[in-house]
């Protein structure tokens, strides 16, 4: 199940830097072996802001569920999660790069 998750991040201005610096490197680690593992597909910045757009692959709600709450910068965070489905009009599905005649423009 393919799902877009954005994560908008807000540490506190008060947190102890030391707490802060720690806590982002274990988020790393972590983002880390999910991407490794396959589960954590993508992920982007999102230009001038603390944010990111990530693509997971996972097996479940539930899954996906255990991933973000795992995350040490979660309650820091606000996440919007959007399940993606297959569109009819990418070309991957009709059979390869050119997908044996013209895509369809419509979104």
């Amino acid at each position: 199940m393919l799902y877009a998750v954005t994560m908008d991040v807000a540490i506190p201005h008060d947190l102890d830097p030391e707490v802060a610096a720690s806590t982002i490197a274990t988020e790393k680690a972590y983002s880390q072996e999910l991407q490794r593992s396959g589960e954590w597909r993508h992920i982007w910045r999102i230009a001038g802001q603390y944010s990111n757009l990530s693509i997971f692959d996972v097996e479940s709600n539930e899954r996906l569920h255990e991933i973000l709450w795992g995350l040490p910068l979660f309650k820091y965070m606000t996440v919007k999660v959007q399940p993606l489905a297959t569109h009819p009009s990418d070309i991957a599905l009709l059979g390869g790069a050119d997908g044996g005649g013209q895509a369809s423009q419509a979104g």
